[in-house]
């Protein structure tokens, strides 16, 4: 399929030659989507995905956002597709005439069996070189703590001086001198004049900050330039100006370009602002703003000690009416003592009539209570007669129970029983005998009567 064809397969003319040797099957036909599709396979997976540069021709956009333009050089051109979500991701505007380069996967389409690029990005032709020597510098930096934010250092709030390292003919230190001026107008200034764009740009500008460094006679510095194309600001891309930044004593603004560029010197700085001018202004305060709050101030402060003094002045007043000569004050003292001693003096003497008026008359209540009979000797009385009442009405019944137990007990009395014939035997040297059982024949017994005793013994004894 590789090979020129003969004469007769290009006029597509019949023949013997389109018969298969002898003993040989015929190639089979295929269809021409296989065949385009087949092409298709083979060349996404040989080439893959490269970067094409060209100049852009026949652009076109569809309604539906996608983007047919053709890629073009001096000798050859192809077609490309752009698909809306990658076009919604280019960063300029595309036009007829533009030269760049595009990230893309060679193709066919297969409804047409043309050649085409399927575009993924497309950036500037010669841009891409550099932005990838500006990632590769970002990243060795960065993995070397150039970029860290912990070391970088706060800038002073009211610098003696500013040192700027710039081209002294650019458009930008023009502009940093004026707003400087503008926010601080007796600030003195340094100018540390460098190279901003070609050749022998980056060795400048760090010999300039090393100048600066070496010189030591401002406080803070601010690098800078105006914008320009990544060509324009790549010398503060360079690993000389970073190195530069990171080693210099004295915190460093950069001021770069525009809002949008983005450089490694911005990123090792101390502090970044958007312009030159924005840097003059992160630098110095603004003189104006200043007096103006100074002005507040001082109007508080002048307030607050016109209040403190009316304050003061009116309590001076009022020690001042309070306040009295020694003497006239003497003199009313001694006024009010004697009028003390007087009050004294009369108040005792009406205490002591009145206590005299009071003992008089608890004197006469005495003896008149004297004369009189205690209130009490009446209720004595009657206790003391119903006492004597109770006490002969309990003597007479005890009297009454002592007899009654006299007669019992005289009823239990052994002698009253013997006076009425019975007697008492006794062994004479034991007890009491009360059963004939306990006697025997020749026991000596003693009998007590009701008046007398006598011996006996026994001789018989019954049961």
């Amino acid at each position: 399929m590789t090979g020129r064809p003969t004469d007769d397969t290009a006029t597509g003319g019949g023949g013997a030659a389109d018969l298969p040797p002898p003993g040989r099957e015929a190639p089979p036909v295929l269809p021409v989507s296989l065949l385009v599709s087949s092409a298709r396979l083979i060349l996404e997976r040989h080439l893959g995905v490269v970067w094409v540069g060209g100049e852009i021709s026949n652009l076109f956009r569809a309604p539906s956002g996608h983007v047919y333009f053709t890629l073009k050089d001096a000798s050859a051109q192809v077609k490309c597709t752009l698909w809306r979500t990658r076009a919604q991701l280019v960063g300029f505007p595309l036009a007829d005439g533009l030269a760049v380069e595009v990230r893309a996967t060679p193709s066919i389409y297969e409804q047409r069996g043309e050649f085409q690029l399927t575009v993924a990005a497309v950036r500037h032709a010669g841009l891409g070189a550099l932005y990838e020597r500006f990632l590769r510098l970002k990243a060795a930096l960065e993995s070397q703590g150039l970029l860290d934010d912990a070391r970088k250092r706060p800038l002073p709030r009211f610098p003696r001086r500013v040192g700027i390292v710039t081209s002294p003919r650019g458009a930008a230190v023009r502009d940093v001198l004026a707003t400087l001026h503008r926010r601080w107008p007796s600030l003195p200034v340094i100018v540390y004049p460098a190279l901003v764009q070609g050749e022998g740009a980056a060795r400048e500008v760090a010999e300039a900050i090393a100048t600066a460094n070496r010189r030591a006679e401002v406080d803070v510095l601010i690098v800078c330039r105006g914008g320009g194309s990544l060509e324009d600001l790549w010398a503060f891309n360079e690993e000389a100006v970073a190195r530069a930044v990171h080693d210099s004593a004295l915190p460093i603004v950069s001021g770069v370009g525009h809002e949008t560029d983005v450089t490694i010197c911005d990123l090792v700085a101390d502090a970044r602002a958007a312009t030159p001018t924005a840097a003059a202004t992160l630098v110095v305060p603004d003189i104006a703003e200043h007096r103006h709050r100074a002005g507040q101030l001082a109007r508080r402060l002048a307030r607050a000690g016109e209040h403190a003094l009316s304050r003061r002045m009116q309590a001076l007043d009022g020690v001042s009416r309070r306040l009295v000569h020694p003497a006239a004050r003497l003199a009313a003292q001694r006024e009010r003592l004697v009028d003390l001693a007087g009050r004294l003096a009369r108040g005792a003497s009406r205490a002591m009539r009145e206590r005299e008026v009071r003992l008089a008359a608890c004197r006469v209540r005495l003896l008149r209570e004297l004369k009189a009979p205690l209130p009490q000797r009446l209720p004595l009385s009657a206790l003391r007669d119903a006492l004597v009442r109770a006490s002969r009405d309990r003597v007479r019944r005890e009297a009454v129970r002592l007899e009654s137990l006299g007669r019992n007990l005289a009823h239990l009395d052994p002698e009253r029983v013997l006076e009425r014939g019975y007697a008492i035997v006794a062994r004479v040297d034991g007890p009491v005998v009360t059963d004939a059982a306990l006697l025997a024949p020749g026991d000596a017994l003693s009998i007590t009567l009701a008046r007398g005793a006598a011996e006996a013994t026994v001789t018989r004894t019954r049961k």
